[in-house]
């Protein structure tokens, strides 16, 4: 039975906020990349390095839109740090063959406050 890549999709946004790093471990395949505009093409280690630091830190992400569209999950979320913060973004996620995720790109949104 295939996996259902969207379910994958809020669980690993759930792993983020709560620092489950097992979970990425997992899930994210070994020729990983990362995009975000500061970011761009960061491989797996540089990924850790650079973005897990952040994880962990008592944000919050509301998902308002999951969409799956071949090996891709497009995902909405507005996201509340733990200062207090608020923000907008949307993230592409592209699964390989395994259900690993092979790919992020990040779009930065905006700040909602």
């Amino acid at each position: 039975m295939p996996a259902d890549r969207k379910q994958i999709a809020r669980d690993s946004y759930a792993a983020f906020a709560a620092g489950d790093r097992s979970f990425f471990e997992e899930r994210l395949s070994d020729d990983f990349l990362f995009s975000a505009p500061p970011d761009p093409k960061l491989d797996r280690g540089g990924y850790f390095e650079r973005c897990w630091p952040g994880a962990g830190r008592g944000q919050r992400f509301d998902l308002v839109r999951l969409v799956e569209s071949g090996d891709e999950v497009i995902v909405t979320y507005e996201s509340e740090t733990s200062e207090g913060t608020r923000g907008r973004n949307t993230e592409v996620l592209t699964f390989d063959d395994d259900d690993r995720i092979v790919r992020t790109e990040v779009y930065f949104g905006w700040n909602l406050d």
